[in-house]
């Protein structure tokens, strides 16, 4: 018996977020993208999906497409804000609006 793919998470840039999708529902991590700039706005996660890790999962791969993309990172989301202001390897991504928002 094979297990079914885990699921990963996929950036919709025609809608501005990632997303990841399971059990028929989908989270998601909203973004506004000006010059090489990315804000994170806000993440989403239905009640179904959490305790699950799915939040991580979508700022692991929002700050992971921001550093292959060469983008600034302004964490507005207080999801992304924790996780950066936690995490010192990803200040490196922050905007002078990021680090300001973190207050560093």
């Amino acid at each position: 018996m094979t297990t079914p793919p885990s699921p990963v998470v996929q950036d919709n840039p025609s809608k501005h977020r990632f997303e990841f999708a399971s059990q028929g529902e989908r989270a998601v991590a909203i973004y506004t993208l000006a010059g090489d700039v990315i804000t994170f706005v806000h993440t989403l996660v239905p009640e179904a999906l959490q305790g699950q890790g799915v939040a991580r999962q979508l700022v692991l791969a929002g700050l992971a497409s921001a550093r292959e993309r060469g983008l600034r990172v302004v964490p507005q989301c207080p999801v992304f804000a924790a996780y950066m202001r936690a995490h010192p390897e990803t200040h490196d991504l922050l905007s002078d609006e990021g680090r300001a928002l973190l207050g560093l």
